[in-house]
């Protein structure tokens, strides 16, 4: 709809707006078909709010909360984008893998929009149905750690739900974890293996469910009393010995360290942190060292760019490797850079 210019000046100005901004916002959805866009004038700035015409809405029922008001908060969610036009087609998952199936069915049919609302881990699934396509993923967080909503300054997620009009979509890398025995897995956010992905491992899933990210920490704390399995870690010409290693994409981690500080999504690299030492008072204090932002400064502290991350550990006891907060299988492992991966819906003023 457009606001009708109160003199002749400001129509020319009004009309020479609309063209600049169609020429923009052509160039930055080249890559996504059948997008209607509408036109609204706010303070003589317009705002392109893009309507998806086949859009697939993938949740998850048992992130964010007790069902009953999380099923509700789903159901509002629905009902707003449809009242902005979105014409949507919602998809429950049952089980783990469900995401991936849906959203590539999805791509398959020529879905415009893959909306995932859930945790960090049901992002993970459905970007595997997706990777490699023109379709755009947006997130409407409602995990535990909310990783990437974090990263994208999303806020909650109804203010998210409210915005996803005014997403852009940007092509962007992907991270691909080839673990022992197992496929090939993408991943947006980052890959750690040893300490992060042992605490994932062992997390109490009925704990994680009533608490959250409590149950990480009660899952560390357990992790603390015992000395880390070492493994070797090579990216590029460095080489460590390791208890922890994290190849990241994003600066965040957990959505409340920033432990990465100059990894960006707009990047075709990862930032791989390699810590090394098997006494977990060390890692103690390479967390405070996170916590106060001094941790590229602390002795056995290592931080490199890198497309490729190679991780080697002994059979017995067995190392483990996690992507996007889920475990993803045992070393030996390589992370690689996979670029122009995806499309992923980003606020207009994020810049990586």
């Amino acid at each position: 709809m457009l606001v009708v210019a109160e003199s002749p000046a400001q129509l020319i100005d009004l009309c020479s707006d609309v063209f600049t901004h169609r020429l923009k916002a052509r160039r930055r959805t080249q890559f996504v078909s059948g997008v209607h866009y509408n036109y609204r004038f706010r303070r003589q700035q317009d705002v392109a709010i893009r309507t998806y015409r086949n859009a697939v809405f993938i949740y998850n029922p048992v992130a964010g909360g007790p069902s009953g008001k999380h099923a509700d908060r789903i159901s509002r969610a629905v009902a707003t984008l449809r009242q902005a036009g979105h014409r949507i087609e919602i998809a429950p998952t049952g089980k783990p893998g469900d995401a991936t199936r849906i959203a590539r069915e999805a791509v398959r049919r020529g879905a415009d929009l893959v909306l995932v609302a859930g945790g960090d881990g049901t992002l993970n699934e459905a970007i595997n149905g997706v990777a490699g396509s023109e379709a755009p993923v947006g997130m409407l967080p409602t995990g535990t750690a909310n990783v990437l909503g974090c990263e994208l300054r999303l806020g909650g997620f109804e203010r998210a739900v409210a915005s996803v009009g005014a997403w852009i979509p940007r092509r962007v890398a992907l991270g691909s974890l080839r673990a022992a025995g197992l496929p090939p897995r993408y991943f947006l956010l980052m890959a750690g293996a040893g300490l992060d992905a042992h605490i994932a491992n062992n997390v109490n899933r009925s704990l994680k469910r009533r608490s959250g990210k409590f149950s990480y920490w009660v899952s560390g704390a357990r992790e603390f009393t015992r000395r880390l399995g070492q493994f070797d870690a090579r990216a590029g010409d460095v080489a460590r010995r390791c208890g922890f290693a994290l190849a990241s994409r994003v600066r965040n981690y957990g959505g409340t360290l920033e432990i990465a500080r100059t990894a960006s999504l707009a990047s075709d690299e990862f930032e791989v942190v390699l810590f090394e030492g098997a006494n977990p008072p060390r890692y103690l204090k390479y967390l405070a060292g996170a916590v106060t932002g001094a941790l590229r400064t602390m002795k056995g502290i290592t931080i490199v760019k890198a497309r490729r991350l190679e991780l080697l550990a002994p059979d017995d006891p067995p190392v483990y490797v996690q992507v996007d907060g889920e475990v993803a299988g045992r070393l030996p492992a390589m992370v690689e850079i996979v670029p122009d991966a995806l499309t992923l819906l980003v606020p207009e003023d994020f810049h990586g």
